[in-house]
């Protein structure tokens, strides 16, 4: 008699999130929610677990090579990240560990979750953020590109200091089947690989100063 089949382990997932003010937040406190649901998502609310601004690089390290995607979820401030979340890039992606003689973190994915306080239509140029919203995602993708990562489509809420309990809604339960059902998504096997990146070494001084 055949052995009935087991249930296929979920795919590891680093979701790495931060907000200033999490308690006022209509987005990403109920995103972080939902992704602590899941089995096999590991969620880091930075204002939380680094409220001090010092981290555990090397189990930040080994959380992220645990993972098979990273996410960030963070709103959007200042066209960018929040400063902790800057901050976590800036102590854990060192060189020789996530980019140059580094490759622990080649071949995953990476995937912006971010929200908005101003409309998609104020993404123009005819309108007050003057670019389109993809205007603002270089540094995500080449940082994605350094490190060997493939960036994925971003995801993202507009206008969400004014968006109706029904979109949110809506927004939260695509953002929970999606971690759920990673990396089965359909554009998948339309996604170009991560492009090489190669650094010289003598571009990274042993110290911190340029």
């Amino acid at each position: 008699m055949d052995e009935p089949s087991q249930p296929t382990p979920p795919t590891p997932v680093y979701v790495l999130a931060a907000h200033p003010n999490l308690r006022e937040s209509r987005v990403n406190r109920r995103l972080q929610e939902a992704a602590r649901s899941l089995p096999g998502v590991d969620l880091n609310d930075l204002y939380t677990s680094s409220a001090d601004y010092e981290f555990d690089v090397p189990r930040e390290q080994a959380r992220c090579e645990a993972a098979q995607l990273l996410v960030l979820l963070h709103p959007i401030q200042w066209y960018s990240m929040p400063a902790l979340m800057k901050l976590w890039f800036d102590e854990v992606l060192t060189f020789g560990w996530a980019y140059g003689s580094g490759t622990a973190l080649r071949g995953k994915d990476l995937w912006l979750v971010a929200s908005t306080g101003g409309s998609e239509a104020s993404y123009h140029p005819q309108d007050y953020n003057r670019y389109f919203f993809d205007a603002f995602l270089p540094p995500y993708e080449q940082t994605a590109a350094l490190c060997g990562l493939r960036f994925l489509p971003p995801m993202v809420l507009f206008g969400a200091h004014r968006a109706s309990e029904q979109d949110i809604a809506g927004h939260v339960a695509v953002f929970r089947e999606r971690l759920a059902s990673y990396p089965h998504w359909p554009e998948m096997d339309e996604l170009a690989d991560c492009p090489t990146c190669e650094v010289p070494a003598f571009d990274r001084p042993l110290g911190r100063g340029a």
